[in-house]
């Protein structure tokens, strides 16, 4: 008998001991961090609603309680019973068993209301039924991505069964080593902007954070070297992915194309936005005429191995580390990722992308923590001179800009990320549309901003306090505005509304490198009445940034169709509004680790070009006399 099936049978033994008498337990396993208990009395466990909670925090386990199968009740016969225990306000749209874990799957406009205070009506279900109530929501915005996700996770339910109880057995293992030690090796984004990725080593363990591309380059991870897959992809106990931008996820799936097949943690929105980015990014290299590093099947394996935690959860994900994920402030479902090593051995954070301060869409970083001694942090706008714009004064700034283009009647044309921006953009446009400071009219969406709009809606409890309340409570989604109009006719559309009355156009790429951004520029560029305004970054070498510096006679595609080359004359003013940025400026990294509870003992700086890494390093070590590193690639650090 292995160790594990030791540890479970022993773990079944002190749980029975634990449960009433009139309570049996007829199965134990673990299925990827939680201890999945099997019982033949499911309503008699919903009846005691500490029963669960006592039992987790005495075995220090995550633990779900799942009928055995044998005592199913009819389908047909559990479905009207458990529409009777939900309100009906709560607005069920789908009802889902699965009779191999006995669960079912709740659809609903407002999950809150199905799960009930403290999770009353959950076990009001159970009580009832005997079924286990999974609860989920349903896109106030349709969502393809949500959809084929959610399908693609219940054809493969069985396949990723194994894949959990696999990835269990592993995280449960016994240690195997006495030594004590923690490294850190560097495979990308050191002195540099682009391709992130980090192992985190232990005797037990190795773990890969982040992996991603290098926009505008075809530079890629160190992935090849000993530490990282030289020895081989299944040398990786987890990967952990702290948000879904492509220069820390993009090369996510090819680790299953070299044979990786362990889990992938995450926040459930960073899930879904891998999917449509990924998915995207396999596109535009097929369009751009060059090949895929993997195909679109390495997309879907990811997903399924994909294991999402929430903000706050600390979480076993191996012998000798747990992670929690906290809110970073950047993008729908960013994590900053804590590893608690050992027992007590070492802390590090890994921030990824942060923002330190609120904005509409998001609450600013979280950076309080039980013990970091030290700490991975991004340097994008870590330069002396590299202080943004306030928010309020960018937001005063555009709404003057969209006011004087309207007055002139022009139309205002704005590329934006399809992840982020864009959605703080809207919020801005609806607030002043509803408070009159600008003047109704519409904000055409276009691109892949309204899947990605709908991805938000779907995950609300990710976004700012007031924002969540407003959705929650007040019944009022600034996203679901009769303003926004979702552009989906193609060219007929767009010069539709270019022929139109003044508008507001949000389009990708956010860097004018593609996308419909670049058949607006042929029909409202042409305009004089109109105007450009970049509201996000552009990088070296992208035509946003050429444009931005004076460009007015730009290669466009012919309207032909055909990709001819042609030159487009910009008539229109260009306007650069700044303050929109996901990222912290140098005051908000600074802030962010002068205010860090505890602080830790040593700081990397990381993901910022040579002079953004080196002048915040400089500064952490003169201002909080913290030892600081501006590593190079390749580059490994001991720690203990």
């Amino acid at each position: 008998m292995s160790s594990v099936d030791k540890q479970l049978e022993n773990l079944k033994a002190e749980i029975t001991n634990e449960l009433p008498r009139d309570i049996s337990v007829s199965d134990v396993k673990y299925e990827g961090p939680e201890l999945v208990v099997y019982t033949r009395d499911p309503k008699k466990f919903a009846q005691n609603g500490d029963l669960i909670r006592k039992l987790a925090s005495k075995l220090r386990k995550r633990i779900t309680v799942r009928p055995d199968p044998d005592v199913l009740s009819d389908p047909r016969e559990a479905e009207p019973k458990i529409l009777s225990v939900i309100p009906e306000e709560a607005g069920v749209t789908d009802l889902d068993f699965h009779i191999d874990t006995g669960e079912v799957v709740i659809e609903a406009e407002k999950p809150g209301m199905v799960i009930g205070r403290h999770g009353s009506t959950l076990r009001e279900i159970t009580q009832k039924v005997g079924w286990t109530p999974e609860v989920v929501r349903t896109p106030p915005i349709e969502s393809s991505t949500v959809s084929n996700v959610r399908n693609f996770l219940k054809q493969e339910r069985e396949d990723r069964r194994r894949v959990l109880e696999r990835t269990g057995r592993q995280i449960h293992r016994e240690q195997l080593s006495d030594d004590e030690w923690v490294r850190i090796t560097t495979l990308g984004c050191c002195r540099e902007v682009g391709r992130a990725s980090f192992i985190v080593s232990t005797p037990e363990t190795r773990i890969l954070v982040d992996c991603g591309d290098k926009p505008g380059s075809d530079d890629v991870p160190y992935l090849q070297v000993p530490e990282a897959l030289g020895s081989g992809a299944n040398s990786l106990d987890a990967v952990v992915l702290t948000h879904a931008h492509l220069d820390h996820s993009a090369l996510i799936p090819l680790l299953f194309k070299y044979g990786y097949d362990g889990p992938i943690y995450t926040t459930e929105p960073t899930r879904d936005l891998m999917g449509l980015l990924t998915l995207d990014y396999l596109d535009v290299a097929s369009k751009e005429g060059r090949t895929p590093p993997y195909e679109s099947e390495m997309v879907r394996e990811a997903i399924k191995h994909t294991i999402p935690l929430e903000y706050g959860d600390v979480t076993d994900i191996a012998p000798d580390v747990k992670l929690t994920f906290h809110n970073a402030g950047h993008i729908l479902g960013s994590a900053v990722s804590h590893f608690h090593i050992g027992d007590g051995l070492y802390n590090v954070a890994f921030s990824g992308d942060i923002h330190y301060e609120d904005t509409r869409l998001f609450n600013g970083a979280v950076n309080d923590f039980p013990r970091v001694e030290t700490l991975v942090l991004e340097s994008t706008y870590g330069g002396r001179n590299d202080y943004q714009t306030d928010q309020q004064d960018s937001e005063k700034r555009l709404i003057e800009v969209i006011n004087e283009t309207y007055d002139r009647g022009g139309k205002v044309v704005i590329p934006a990320f399809a992840v982020g921006r864009s959605q703080e953009i809207m919020l801005v446009l609806e607030e002043a549309m509803r408070s009159g400071k600008i003047p109704e009219m519409p904000v055409h969406l276009d691109g892949m901003i309204w899947e990605a709009t709908a991805i938000h809606t779907t995950y609300p409890e990710y976004l700012r306090d007031d924002l969540r309340d407003r959705i929650f409570h007040e019944d009022e989604n600034p996203f679901l505005a009769e303003e926004f109009n979702h552009i989906d006719g193609g060219e007929e559309e767009r010069q539709d509304v270019a022929d139109g009355d003044q508008a507001i156009i949000l389009s990708t790429s956010g860097m004018v490198t593609g996308g419909p951004i670049m058949s607006w520029l042929r029909h409202v560029g042409p305009d004089p009445k109109s105007r450009l305004v970049f509201v996000g970054y552009q990088a070296q070498g992208t035509l946003g940034r050429r444009i931005q510096n004076g460009w007015d006679e730009i290669p466009v595609n012919g309207r032909d169709g055909m990709g001819r080359s042609d030159t487009l004359k910009l008539e229109m003013d260009v306007e650069t509004v700044d303050g929109f940025s996901g990222h912290a400026d140098r005051q908000g990294l600074e802030n962010f680790v002068k205010t860090m509870n505890p602080r830790p003992e040593k700081v990397l700086c990381v993901h910022g070009d040579e002079r953004s890494v080196q002048d915040l390093s400089s500064a952490l070590y003169h201002d909080y006399n913290m030892r600081t590193f501006a590593p190079k690639n390749l580059e490994t650090f001991r720690f203990k």
